[in-house]
């Protein structure tokens, strides 16, 4: 079941979101409590309001109409699945169904200056808009862009080369960071166990650095000139960023008082609002916010684990806390070497609607390490920027919210706040009902109020309708099992943080057996009763959730680092829907039989996909699999001559290099098509969620560590003591044949 758009007020086919903007568990939804409650799914939404444009996306409207018209009680936005009643001259609201007047300029074109068809409006045809904002949706003037960098200048952030690899992106970057209303302020401090704040003061010959040694009590020392205009004072940037990676060039100082620092850089920006970027490669070892190596490997794989996933200090979230009240949002980039405390360190962002970027190991020295990072940094700094934005979803009545999932901080019981919008971010709001529905149709509206970076107060509007259903086969039968997979990986990230991994794992693995035992008590006869049955549209879901637990987040096992497994459940919680199901069900293709003659009209065109097994591997092939955040090349141990030579310009097997690469340019059609594939996916990466993925080559016999962690993602396989695809369908049906005993 689905909703046709026909039966919207104006007929558009644009009347009904996008799924990449929002969807429902449900494609029709349960009409009462005790159906709900009977087929064990749960309720919820997976919203992205401003998730990036992709190639081929419509663009979203913007209009700016006389006064935005929304109901006078639920307080939801004229949207597609309103009623006009009593001739027209009312419209009654989709969720709340009270009548409202319709006001009389709805039906006159103010630039023909004649009447005009109300159906055509854009609010009755689009379901995703923007409106320009009107001067009763602000309480201050418009915030400006303002990022303010601080940059680790210790031991190892210079050795690794991270400052100078930063320092040349921002530098590269200032012409995409957002300014066309020439309001955008920068400012940047560097930091080992002093604070160093630099004057960009414009009438200044070149940039004044001005040392605080004192941690204790942190002040800011010329604060005027701490935070200039990017148009005016372009030279004096240019100038610092050009020198900053030989200034500390010799350091040996291995301190990090990255608390201060913080806490400065918030005393300078909550006037005003704005981005702090944090670019981190030592763990903060002084004063406030200093934090211990706290690794333990032994605790790795055991229940105990979950005390290193859990914050060392309350100073970070504490900080973010109220960075989001001053309408002040952080984004860390981590480098170290070592040990991190991401688990700690990304609270900044996780309370503030930022992101954490994530680079273990990472040497400027190796180019396919600084091209990630100035790809990411790139992309990050020049992408659209929201600010001091609310986000509320507004949902049917008898619908209640329950439960919120994703980086922002909760300012009362239905009003998200960030900061900045983040647009790589999805949210998850689960949902129950509190009172059966007596309507064919459900809708929710989720309205993102922000400032765009040129200045303009907008709303964003996303209005979802979904039919009901009182028939509980059409409840299974409409279930978006992908929708339902990353809901469930969203409150798994939760419970491992909150209890343990293996309680995670339990309660997906639950939840997966009451539905599939619901639909078993009331869709099979006796003799079905050993039978593993779902609807077509589940049968993916047993395979998607064994991804799940097999995915480095949840998996049982004692070889991911804290760092890494912290860093991965942050991913988890905020990423978008088709991202996050690319990352649980890799795409997996071989390379050695495609097409290599012309795409279609210039365009990259995938060979079919295969099952993620190793059964797929042949040992004369060539094979590439994404998963999101890193790419892979298997390469077979009898692979042609021929094909070392056109991909690799290698004359052999054994020549060609493992780990990460940057794999060749050459100038014959083989190498362009596979060069186009993995080029594609990285611009497609970085648009969905401003990853930059490596490129690792594993070779059939090569390194060990490289091939199981290959080998890892074919989730069909058995891997440590997890069940292969078989074995998992046959502890499935193990279990539902207990529901039938039952």
């Amino acid at each position: 079941m689905r909703i046709k758009f026909q039966s919207s007020i104006a007929g558009s086919p644009m009347a009904n979101c996008p799924p990449s903007y929002q969807r429902c568990t449900f494609n029709a939804i349960p009409n009462t409590t005790q159906l709900l409650s009977k087929c064990k799914i749960p309720l919820a939404l997976v919203t992205s309001p401003f998730r990036h444009l992709l190639p081929g996306d419509e663009p979203v409207p913007v209009i700016q109409p006389e006064q935005i018209v929304r109901c006078r009680r639920c307080r939801t936005y004229i949207n597609p699945w309103v009623q006009f009643v009593e001739q027209g001259t009312r419209w009654k609201c989709n969720l709340c169904y009270v009548v409202n007047e319709v006001p009389s300029f709805f039906d006159w074109d103010p630039e023909t200056r004649q009447p005009r068809d109300r159906m055509k409006r854009v609010e009755l045809t689009h379901s995703v808009i923007d409106f320009i904002a009107p001067q009763e949706y602000m309480v201050r003037p418009p915030q400006p862009v303002v990022f303010f960098f601080v940059i680790d200048v210790s031991y190892n952030a210079i050795q690794s080369g991270m400052v100078a690899t930063a320092a040349k992106a921002i530098l590269s970057a200032l012409d995409s960071i957002p300014n066309s209303d020439s309001r955008t302020k920068v400012g940047i401090m560097t930091v080992d166990s002093t604070l160093h704040f630099y004057n960009l003061n414009a009438q200044a010959s070149e940039p004044q650095m001005l040392v605080v040694a004192d941690l204790e009590d942190v002040y800011l020392p010329l604060p005027e000139d701490l935070l200039v205009l990017l148009s005016e004072s372009r030279g004096i940037i240019e100038s610092l960023l050009g020198r900053i990676g030989d200034m500390f060039k010799g350091t040996q100082n291995v301190q990090n008082a990255l608390g201060p620092a913080l806490k400065s850089a918030y005393k300078l920006l909550s006037p005003i609002g704005g981005k702090i970027i944090v670019l981190q490669a030592t763990l903060p070892t002084l004063h406030d916010g200093a934090l211990k190596a706290r690794e333990d490997s032994k605790l790795l794989g055991t229940p105990k684990e979950a005390t290193l996933l859990q914050p060392a200090s309350g100073f970070y979230k504490a900080l973010a806390v109220d960075c989001s009240r001053a309408q002040v949002s952080v984004d860390l980039f981590a480098f170290s070497p070592q040990y991190t405390d991401i688990a700690t360190l990304s609270g900044l962002a996780k309370y503030t609607g930022g992101s954490t970027y994530y680079y273990p190991g990472f040497n400027a020295a190796r180019p396919e390490d600084a091209l990630k990072f100035a790809n990411e940094l790139t992309h990050f700094l020049g992408r659209p920027l929201l600010l001091e934005a609310v986000l509320r979803v507004r949902a049917s009545r008898g619908i209640r919210l329950t439960a919120f999932h994703g980086n922002f901080f909760l300012r009362s019981t239905d009003l998200l706040a960030l900061p900045n919008v983040n647009p790589d971010n999805a949210y998850a709001i689960e949902m129950t009902l509190e009172e059966n529905l007596s309507t064919s149709l459900a809708c929710f509206q989720s309205a993102v109020l922000c400032t765009a970076s040129s200045g303009e107060r907008r709303i964003r509007v996303v209005t979802l309708a979904v039919p009901t259903t009182g028939n509980l086969q059409d409840c299974f039968l409409s279930t978006d099992q992908s929708a339902l997979a990353v809901l469930l990986a969203k409150k798994a990230v939760e419970r491992s943080l909150s209890s343990k991994i293996e309680d995670a794992r339990d309660a997906i693995v639950h939840k997966l057996t009451d539905i599939m035992g619901a639909y078993k008590q009331n869709f099979t006869t006796s003799g079905q009763a050993v039978q593993l049955l779902l609807p077509e549209n589940l049968k993916l879901l047993p395979l998607l959730i064994l991804g799940l637990l097999k995915h480095s987040a949840f998996r049982a096992t004692g070889t991911i680092p804290s760092d890494m497994r912290a860093h991965v459940l942050g991913l988890q919680y905020v990423f978008p829907l088709e991202f996050a199901i690319t990352n649980i069900h890799p795409r997996f293709w071989a390379l050695h039989n495609i097409d290599i003659q012309g795409d279609n009209n210039g365009e990259v065109v995938f060979p079919p996909t295969l099952n993620l097994t190793s059964a797929k591997l042949e040992r004369h092939g060539l094979y590439l699999l994404e998963t999101g955040m890193e790419i892979f090349l298997w390469v077979g141990r009898a692979v042609p001559q021929e094909v070392c030579s056109l991909l690799f310009d290698k004359p052999s097997y054994d020549q060609i290099p493992t780990g990460k690469v940057i794999l060749p340019a050459l100038q014959n059609a083989y190498s362009q098509k596979v060069n186009g594939l993995i080029n594609k996916i990285r611009h497609i990466r970085l648009l969905m969620f401003t990853s930059y993925p490596h490129l690792y080559i594993v070779k059939e016999d090569g390194d060990q560590s490289l091939r199981m962690w290959f080998l890892s993602h074919l989730i069909e396989d058995r891997i440590e003591q997890a069940y292969s695809y078989p074995q998992w369908l046959g502890h499935l049906r193990d279990q539902m044949a207990k529901v039938s005993s039952g």
